[in-house]
């Protein structure tokens, strides 16, 4: 009976890391090893980012609102408590958006959020 070898299987195995770790400087992309641990790194940080994705954008959206309602004479906080006492239901992400493509638009919301504050005091 002839003898088993594993080439087929390893070039294989071998194969799929190497184009996975595509793009890579070095040694990185075309070494069996190197490609294999730094893959590994790879996916741990990507797993770790996505994440941190959420948590970035979330804060950019808020600095931009934030650098918008101080221009219509309110903070961060006095425009996000007056746009709910009004009941007015927008997230950070659209005043975000709101705030940089259209600007009246968000003069509005703060005038509603100046609006709501001054009732209800």
């Amino acid at each position: 009976m002839p003898r088993a070898l594993g080439k087929v299987a390893a070039h294989a195995r071998h194969k799929k890391y190497i184009k996975r770790a595509k793009g890579f400087w070095g040694k990185r992309k075309n070494r069996y090893r190197v490609a294999r641990e730094t893959v590994a790194r790879a996916e741990r940080f990507s797993t770790r980012d996505r994440r941190q994705k959420k948590r970035q954008f979330r804060g950019l959206w808020i600095m931009r609102v934030n650098a918008a309602a101080r221009e219509n004479g309110l903070t961060y906080s006095q425009l996000i408590h007056g746009l709910a006492q009004a009941k007015v239901a927008v997230d950070r992400k659209i005043l975000a958006d709101i705030a940089l493509t259209d600007p009246t638009a968000f003069k509005a919301f703060a005038e509603l959020a100046k609006k709501s504050v001054a009732a209800n005091a």
